[in-house]
């Protein structure tokens, strides 16, 4: 179903139209009057008489061709209450045929900055579906027509759509089949960013190797597709200010390498890419929105596979950092991905900070569930405001431990490190532990271990299941909140 949203200052006076309309929370519809025919005020006031107004969300059939929706909002409303509100208005529009309908924000109850912005926001965020590969699709349209003084500015719109696109963007790249994009297939849509003002740089297997990046290229070698380290640049700003980085995960399908997964819920792998989903949404996002920052978004590209020349459990590899690792799992892939571009992210681009994201470990699963991101950081007050900023759009982060007595776990005998820990336990923060030894310059830096918040097979409040785009809100709200 396609949600168009359109905005007017000036409101209608259509008798037969599909009105949606708000009161506060005890359902107090006296100011509704100048707002709707007498007639239909009478009507209203019985039917409440007799609706459990517990509910937030009220409808009336007025007629066969006329639908009016009550919508409470309780004073000092949290934004994510209002999207969350907009999210199950979304719900109701799926089961009804009426298909247009007229939002009048001057019967907002309570004064709040934007509130119909978020409210609106939800609806849309709750209305995507991936349905490229369907051969019947839900072809139906909603038509909302947002008038009044509360209806957000030219400049918020841009913003919510911005991050509307970003987030929208991101669920589709986790929600392709392996098949379809492999690493070859999502650098070139990577590529395909710079109409939107990016700077994109790929650098391909033959870049990599005179590059020395090997735990990268180890990881990808048993595949018949190349192995990527694409770099997206956004300048908002003209004072060569260091920019913010963001570092994603991508290894487009997991098989576990020669340390193969079980079969069982292996097709799911394709989302093993969703860290690096993000980043490519974010900035896409933050250049729609020509955010006044400068950002970098970095992402290594790669596949996992079992073939003749894949990777052995006990190969040792010499990282981009010059540190040498010992493979002791093939499947633990992803802290070999991320620690080459973590190191080349703080030598080249000598940002504020890094946050890299990443389907990481399923012990993070294990420990929060689907509820809360592992959040792992050298540093409080980036740590701070990424769970700030979580809390706020409902993406939320949960901080976990790192300390130097982790390091005797993946010390190597062989080699400087291992890639995992053999003794058991602490398997996301011995993973994060191994990812900081690529920080070399004490840069701010947070780790964010995505595994139980990319994909949702039951949905959420504001996605209706699969690809949840998390962490595209998450981080936008950081940088407006904290760089802009």
């Amino acid at each position: 179903m396609n949600i168009k949203i359109t905005f007017k200052n000036q409101g209608f006076n259509k008798s037969n139209e599909n009105l949606m309309l708000f009161v506060d929370e005890k359902f107090d519809i006296s100011s509704l009057k100048k707002h709707i025919p007498s007639s239909e005020y009478s009507f209203i006031l019985d039917l409440l008489k007799i609706k459990d107004t517990k509910q937030k969300i009220i409808t009336f059939d007025l007629s066969s061709k006329r639908k009016i929706i009550l919508v409470s909002f309780k004073k000092n409303l949290p934004i994510s209450e209002a999207e969350n509100l907009g999210a199950k208005c979304y719900d109701i529009f799926k089961d009804i045929k009426n298909l247009e309908y007229r939002v009048n924000t001057d019967t907002i109850p309570y004064e709040s900055k934007n509130l119909i912005g978020h409210f609106l926001h939800g609806i849309k965020l709750k209305s995507y579906t991936f349905q490229k590969y369907k051969t019947k699709k839900d072809k139906k349209n909603i038509h909302i027509l947002a008038h009044g003084k509360n209806i957000p500015t030219s400049k918020e719109q841009i913003k919510f759509n911005a991050i509307e696109e970003g987030t929208f963007y991101t669920r589709d790249l986790v929600s392709e089949p392996g098949n379809i994009l492999h690493p070859d297939e999502y650098a070139k849509r990577i590529n395909s960013l710079r109409k939107f003002g990016l700077k994109i740089n790929v650098y391909d297997e033959k870049k990599l190797k005179k590059m020395g990046m090997n735990t990268i290229l180890g990881v990808g070698q048993g595949s018949i597709r190349g192995s990527y380290l694409v770099t997206m640049e956004w300048t908002g700003l003209k004072d060569n200010s260091k920019p913010l980085a963001f570092v994603g995960k991508g290894v487009c399908f997991d098989t576990g390498g020669i340390s193969l997964k079980p079969a069982k819920f292996m097709e799911d792998m394709t989302y093993d890419m969703a860290g690096s989903a993000v980043v490519v949404g974010l900035m896409k996002s933050l250049a729609l929105r020509k955010a006044k920052i400068n950002a970098v978004g970095v992402v290594g590209l790669v596949e996992n596979m079992p073939g003749g020349n894949a990777q052995r459990p006990g190969d040792i590899v010499k990282s981009y950092s010059g540190k040498t690792v010992e493979i002791l799992n093939t499947d633990a892939e992803g802290r070999l991905v991320l620690a080459d571009a973590l190191t080349y992210t703080e030598q080249k681009f000598k940002p504020k900070f890094i946050v890299d994201l990443a389907t990481l470990t399923g012990a993070i699963i294990v420990s929060l569930g689907s509820e809360y991101a592992g959040l792992f950081s050298n540093d409080d007050k980036l740590s701070n405001q990424l769970i700030d900023a979580g809390e706020y759009v409902e993406e939320k982060l949960w901080r976990m431990p790192l300390n130097k007595n982790y390091d005797k776990l993946i010390d190597s005998k062989n080699a400087d490190m291992q890639n995992i820990n053999y003794v058991g336990g602490a398997g996301s923060t011995t993973a994060a532990q191994f990812l900081q030894r690529f920080i070399l310059n004490k840069t701010p830096w947070a780790h964010l271990d995505i595994a139980g918040m990319a994909f949702s097979k039951y949905g959420g409040a504001l996605n209706s299941g699969g690809a949840t785009g998390y962490g595209v809100r998450l981080l936008n709200k950081l940088i407006e909140d904290n760089y802009e």
